[in-house]
Parts: structure tokens; sequence; C-alpha cells
């Protein structure tokens, strides 16, 4: 079972990835380069991590999202 929000938060990252795949690319070159040197699950975990990573510093902070 698991804990539902990282869960959640894998299978987000397995759809976007299964959209990179399907499209040959992505605008992101770190998404597309992890992609194409690791396995999707791996890539999937890690892009996970990383919008974890960005929700928390967006709620701690109390900003709005700015694309960098």
């Amino acid at each position: 079972m698991g804990q539902t929000d990282i869960r959640l938060r894998i299978v987000g990252a397995m759809r976007v990835i299964r959209q990179v795949i399907r499209k040959g690319g992505s605008t992101n070159r770190w998404l597309a380069a992890l992609v194409a040197r690791t396995p999707r699950m791996v890539a999937a975990v890690a892009l996970a991590s990383k919008m974890a990573r960005m929700i928390r510093a967006i709620t701690t902070k109390q900003k709005n999202y700015r694309m960098a």
C-alpha cells in the first residue's frame, strides 16, 4: 500500500515521463536527459522528489511559483 501522497506523486511523474517518451523529447532539458540515461521508474522517483521539493518551497515561503 504505502503512503498515498508519495504514491500519487510517483504516478503523476510516470504520466509525465510517458508523455516525454511518446513525444520523443521534452522542452525541459533536465527531464529529457534524465529519461534518456536512467530507467523509467528511477526517473519517475527523481521527478517526484523534485516536485515535492518545489511544493515544499512554495508552501513554506508563502509565495507564488515563478519559473526560473
